[in-house]
């Protein structure tokens, strides 16, 4: 069962995460570019996830997750989970809200 990409946006937390990443970061250009490919890739992703089960890790946070650890240098996946865990722009940039658990730890 393929895992929702929904943002819980900011029922109990204080800090607007949207609002925390400058308007100029090269990252909001990066962001639009490949959500408007995984927008394109929707239908594909629906197909090959089961309707019943146990929801995954949704794939179009996986996807995000990739350019990071490229631009940034995050030498393994357990690296990046851990920045993850505590960068907003990382946060941000995968989909994940301020106080969302981060797959993997």
């Amino acid at each position: 069962m393929r895992g929702a990409d929904e943002t819980s946006g900011s029922l109990f937390s204080y800090v607007d995460i949207e609002a925390r990443i400058p308007a100029r970061h090269p990252l909001r250009l990066i962001r639009r570019v490949v959500n408007d490919a995984l927008a394109s890739l929707d239908a594909e992703f629906e197909a090959l996830y089961a309707p019943e089960g146990r929801p995954s890790i949704p794939p179009e946070r996986l996807i995000r997750a990739s350019p990071l650890q490229i631009l940034f240098s995050v030498r393994s996946e357990r690296q990046l989970m851990e920045q993850m865990d505590y960068n907003l722009v990382f946060r941000w940039f995968v989909g994940l809200g301020i106080d969302d658990a981060v797959w993997g730890l």
